[in-house]
């Protein structure tokens, strides 16, 4: 393991102010699209991070701490292995094996895309079949948790309880509330964390994350991409933070498989607790974008109809074409000049030819795609201009984002812009940043570029409160009853309710897009039950990515959650009772508190963004 003790410089205050004597380590878990892993600390000595041992059957070529983020249910749907272990059982298992197996990568994008997220959303394995998404991220963390508990319990000699970790999950910053909770929830049911204790459990934001890692780097452990040295004039063994003063402002660039997500910050000294000064930005820009590209090749060539049966009929076999095309992919760079080799399973060169009745050969001479050809010992041959294509979609959506950014007023006089992600390994990226950039800020890479994310959220695990102030993604309110005041409020929306004129569907603001909010700031808001006998209140929250917004009908303003307070059991002889509730923003997830006013009683608060 790579333990990057004594790395970062510890120049951090009251670094252990929120962990308490509870915890004695922080493991975070880096969920990714493409690739998996985990790290710790233990509190008594926080500025060493160890990374995960190494895993069985990893690529030798390819030297990451991580596993590949693939997963294998045997055919009653149990499961049976994660990682480059599920890889390697599934690529050894008969076709006619294979094909009742449940074989799933890349699954976590489907809780980026999916609209109207739920707990019962469905993946599809590689034959077809479907699955509980909830299932398979369960399973997923479940092993992390007994990875890390085997991990944890050998070095200590003994027995390593559960309850004396304090757990880190890492997700997209622009993942929308429903996805936060999903992970939360799947967080539970693999029993990594109890219900009843949701603080054992934080959602730690990717880029965030990163931020963390990257502004606690020394000199020597990153590369300046505009030079291509480590030092740049300053003493290695100094904090880039020796290059970073007081209001310095950095975007870190976070180019996972499966999202790109910007995030701004400016280091408020002298505690170097970091603000947050534009709204996490970016989209479904990642490195598989280059896979689906390549896919859309294979189809061009041989035709959807065969790639769509050959995905279905031989799954195990084009499981192997895309970690042959993957390990190809790496190697491209803007100044390759030689063509890149991808192997054909056997089998495809082979259900082709009975598919369509002539060879994989003939297809290629016929489809006259570009620069693309048929090697006699069974690869297609890329020329390095056809394997550049393939990423030039996603990379050029990457660099409209970034244009787009820099042109915001918060985003100006930036000093670096740090490159972390797998993703930002890749030369041709790099590149284009480079271009777009014209030496505008300094692109810094740190050499451990995918495991970036990981010691960072270690860090976030040990004391949370690093970053002070966060901008809100979205509008948030709820719908009210307001007093109907003629000439302000339209017609149709009046509402006559014993005698009294109400306005409905009202949009009551609690935070809008965009604002500042500190950490642990709260929004208080008074409520009434229709009948005093009520005994739970249901109230709908309502977001928009506008600013204003008046009324809960307007255009792109849609019901996101559901605040549920609880007032069981707290009788009141008040005529009109009162419930108060404070939720709080300026977390990565929202959370709520209610009390009974009349008896000061705190009431059972939770906001539930999935159930729509």
């Amino acid at each position: 393991t790579s333990d990057s003790c004594g790395g970062p410089g510890q120049n951090d205050t009251d670094s252990n102010a929120h962990t308490g004597p509870s915890f004695i380590v922080v493991v975070a878990i880096d969920f990714g699209t493409t690739s998996s892993g985990y790290a710790y600390a233990f509190t008594k000595e926080p500025e060493c991070i160890h990374t995960m041992r190494r895993w069985e059957g990893g690529d030798p070529g390819v030297s990451n701490q991580k596993t590949p983020t693939t997963i294998l249910l045997t055919p009653d749907r149990k499961f049976h292995s994660f990682g480059y272990a599920a890889r390697d059982f599934y690529h050894d298992l008969d076709p006619t094996e294979s094909k009742h197996w449940l074989y799933l990568e890349k699954f976590k994008m489907k809780l980026h895309t999916t609209a109207n997220l739920s707990i019962d959303t469905e993946l599809h394995a590689a034959n077809g079949k479907r699955v509980k998404a909830i299932d398979i991220f369960a399973y997923a963390l479940a092993f992390f948790k007994e990875q890390a508990l085997k991990e944890l319990s050998d070095q200590a000699g003994a027995e390593f309880d559960n309850a004396d970790i304090r757990w880190v999950i890492t997700v997209p910053a622009i993942w929308k509330m429903p996805a936060k909770q999903f992970m939360r929830e799947a967080a539970y049911k693999a029993g990594l964390v109890p219900r009843d204790n949701p603080e054992q459990l934080i959602i730690a934001l990717e880029p965030e994350a990163a931020s963390i890692y990257c502004r606690k780097l020394r000199l020597h452990q990153m590369i300046d991409i505009g030079t291509k040295t480590n030092q740049n004039g300053f003493s290695p063994t100094e904090n880039v933070g020796a290059g970073m003063t007081q209001g310095d402002r950095y975007v870190v660039v976070d180019c996972g498989g499966g999202t790109v997500d910007l995030t701004v910050h400016q280091i408020r000294l002298p505690e170097g607790h970091l603000k947050e000064l534009y709204k996490a930005s970016g989209g479904p820009y990642g490195s598989i974008g280059i896979d689906y590209e390549f896919e859309k090749l294979l189809c061009k060539i041989f035709g959807p109809d065969f790639i769509d049966q050959f995905k279905v009929k031989r799954p195990a076999a084009w499981v192997d074409l895309m970690i042959a095309f993957e390990s190809r992919k790496r190697a491209a760079a803007p100044d390759r000049t030689n063509p890149l080799n991808i192997n054909l399973p056997f089998s495809f060169i082979d259900y082709y030819k009975k598919f369509r009745g002539h060879s994989v050969e003939h297809a290629l001479r016929k489809s006259n795609v570009d620069f693309v050809k048929w090697s006699s010992q069974g690869m297609l041959r890329m020329n390095p201009d056809a394997m550049n294509a393939l990423f030039k979609p996603t990379i050029d959506h990457i660099i409209q984002h970034l244009t787009d950014l820099f042109e915001k007023p918060e985003v100006s006089d930036i000093k670096f812009l740090f490159l972390v992600g797998g993703f930002a390994e890749s030369p041709l990226l790099q590149q284009a940043v480079q271009n777009m950039l014209q030496g505008r800020s300094r692109i810094i890479i740190p050499h451990d570029v995918g495991l970036t994310i990981l010691k960072g959220a270690v860090l976030f695990g040990l004391d949370p409160s690093i970053i002070k102030v966060r901008r809100s993604p979205l509008t948030y309110g709820v719908g009210v009853l307001n007093r109907y005041v003629e000439g302000k409020h339209p017609p149709d929306k009046m509402l006559v309710k014993d005698g009294t004129r109400w306005c409905t569907d009202v949009f009551d603001t609690f935070i809008t897009c965009d604002q500042s909010v500190a950490l642990g700031e709260t929004v208080k808001r008074s409520y009434t039950p229709a009948k005093p006998s009520q005994q739970v209140i249901v109230i709908h929250i309502y977001c928009s990515e506008k600013e204003g917004v008046g009324f809960i009908s307007e255009l792109g303003v849609r019901k996101c959650g559901t605040l549920r307070l609880d007032v069981t059991g707290t009788e009141s002889t008040v005529v009109r009772r009162e419930i108060q509730t404070l939720m709080q923003f300026g977390d990565t997830e929202i959370r709520a508190m209610a009390v009974d006013v009349a008896t000061s009683r705190t009431v059972k608060a939770s906001i539930d963004f999935l159930s729509q």
